[in-house]
C-alpha cells in the first residue's frame, strides 16, 4: 500500500469542509491502495445441467461431467447476480458527538466510510445502496452501480435527520421487509442502545439470510473517559443531564463500556455477523483496508 495513505487521517479530512471533497480525497487514497474489492462476489445456488448450445459461454461448461460423459453440459443456477449492498448510517443525536480533541464527529466519520465503501463497491460493477435512519428510515437510496451513485450518497448524507432518537430494531425490521433477496448490509452506528433489542434486531437480519457487517463507531472520549473535573454531561436522545465528579465514576464507567463492547461482539458472532470497532481518531485510509482484508480471510 502507498505510504502516503497514512496522511489521510481525521485531521487532514476535517480540514476539507465539503463532504463531497472529503469523500473524493479519502476514496482516491483508499482505492489506490486496493487492487480488488474484497466485498465483491456472486450469489449462486446450483440448480441443474443443460446441454451445451452453440454460442454458450464456455466458462460455464462443467468439465468434470465432460470427462465422464464426453458431452458438453453447462451449469445452471437458481440465482446468479452481482453483489448488492446497502450501507445503513445512524443519524441519531448521539452520532453528532465530537470530543474536545477529536477532529470529526461520529456522524462525519460514518459519512466518509459510507462514501468510500459505496464508491469501492460501484467501481467493481456491484450495486451499492444507502439507508439513513434515526428512530425510523429517513432516506432510502436503491442499490445501483451508476457512476452518479456517489453523488447521490453525498446529497442524502448532507440532508439533516428529522428525528433525534434511534430505534435499530424497527429500522432493521423495515429494511428486511424491503429487500427481496439476501443482501450484504453494512451498519454504521455508535450502537448506544440496550443490548437485548439490538440482539433481537440482529437475529431478525440473520433469519432473513442477510449478511451483516457492524462498524461500531465511537469517539475516544467515550472509551477513555478523560474528564477530571466536576462536569455536566448533557443527555442525548431524550436522556436527562447529569452533573457529577468524573473521578467517582470513571472506573465503573470504563468497565461497563468494555463489557458492553464485548457483549455486542459476542452477539454479532452468535448471529454470524462481522463486528469491527473504530475510533474516530483512526486513519480510515489504514483502517478500512484492514477491515476489508479481514472480511476476505473470513
Amino acid at each position: 500500500m502507498n505510504k502516503s495513505l497514512k496522511y489521510f487521517d481525521p485531521e487532514t479530512l476535517a480540514s476539507i469542509r465539503p463532504l463531497a471533497l472529503r469523500a473524493k480525497t479519502l476514496v482516491e487514497g483508499i482505492v489506490s491502495g486496493l487492487h480488488r474489492s474484497p466485498l465483491r462476489g456472486h450469489s449462486a445456488e446450483f440448480a441443474q445441467h443443460r446441454e451445451y448450445m452453440p454460442g454458450d459461454d464456455l466458462r460455464q461448461v462443467d468439465w468434470k461431467v465432460y470427462a465422464r460423459s464426453d458431452r458438453y453440459y453447462l451449469k445452471q443456477y437458481e440465482d446468479e447476480t452481482n453483489l448488492s449492498c446497502y450501507i445503513l448510517v445512524d443519524q441519531s443525536e448521539s452520532m453528532h458527538y465530537r470530543g474536545k480533541n477529536s477532529h470529526l464527529s461520529k456522524l462525519e466519520y460514518a459519512q466518509l466510510i459510507a462514501c468510500a465503501l459505496g464508491h469501492l463497491i460501484v467501481s467493481q460493477q456491484d450495486q451499492a445502496g444507502l439507508v439513513t435512519y434515526t428512530s425510523r428510515i429517513e432516506h432510502w437510496l436503491p442499490a445501483s452501480n451508476s457512476p452518479a451513485q456517489l453523488d447521490n450518497f453525498v446529497q442524502i448524507l448532507e440532508t439533516p435527520a428529522t428525528q433525534t432518537s434511534t430505534n435499530l430494531t424497527q429500522v432493521l425490521s423495515d429494511t428486511a421487509g424491503r429487500l427481496q433477496k439476501p443482501t450484504l448490509l453494512i451498519l454504521l452506528s455508535d450502537m448506544l442502545d440496550e443490548l437485548e433489542p439490538v440482539s433481537q434486531a440482529l437475529k431478525l437480519i440473520a433469519h432473513a439470510r442477510h449478511d451483516l457487517v457492524l462498524l461500531h463507531i465511537f469517539d475516544p472520549d467515550e472509551l477513555d473517559f478523560p474528564f477530571d473535573h466536576t462536569t455536566r454531561f448533557d443527555g442525548l436522545e431524550n436522556l436527562p443531564s447529569l452533573t457529577t465528579d468524573p473521578l467517582l465514576i470513571a472506573g465503573a464507567y470504563r468497565r461497563a463500556m468494555k463489557q458492553f463492547h464485548r457483549d455486542l461482539e459476542r452477539v454479532c458472532r452468535q448471529q454470524n455477523s462481522d463486528y469491527f470497532s473504530l475510533r474516530t481518531s483512526e486513519s480510515l485510509a489504514q483502517r478500512l483496508p484492514h477491515i476489508l482484508a479481514s472480511r476476505t480471510r473470513s
